[in-house]
């Protein structure tokens, strides 16, 4: 039994350990000591800052399409005829070339960040270094039955 009391402890440890990251990690106001009112109100703060960034960023053509149509176009700086379609909301980005659909891709921030930022980042990306936007985005091919859509 005096043996194995220290390996005991050690998983005893180790447990209290993963609790203690998990339990942080799913109630992130409870770190650094932010109140829960506190971090909404901050989170909603960081959302008008983002949608003032992507108003001024984005030509106001661009940005009423955003609103009217839930996504941007942006044109690819490679290849000729191919746009990518940026969603105003979380989502695949569709990729068209000469009108019609011919991938979706999936890129998404490690953190929860607003909305706006992500399409500006997006929009950033596509126009600044295509090619590794497409290295690092999950490809999905179109179906048949979506290339008519």
């Amino acid at each position: 039994m005096g043996e194995l009391l220290p390996i005991l402890a050690q998983m005893l440890f180790g447990l209290l350990v993963v609790a203690g990251l998990s339990w942080s990690l799913a109630h992130p106001s409870h770190r650094h000591n932010v109140q829960p009112h506190q971090a909404h109100s901050e989170w909603l703060a960081a959302k008008a800052r983002a949608e003032h960034l992507l108003m001024e960023m984005l030509s106001p053509e661009d940005y009423q399409h955003l609103a009217r149509r839930g996504y941007i176009e942006v044109r690819s700086p490679n290849v000729p005829e191919r746009c990518y379609r940026v969603p105003k909301y979380r989502g695949r980005i569709h990729v068209y070339e000469a009108g019609r659909p011919v991938m979706s891709l999936c890129v998404q921030p490690e953190h929860h960040i607003p909305d706006a930022d992500v399409v500006l980042i997006h929009k950033l990306m596509i126009e600044g270094n295509e090619q590794e936007y497409l290295r690092i985005a999950n490809r999905f091919d179109v179906t048949p039955f979506r290339q008519y859509l």
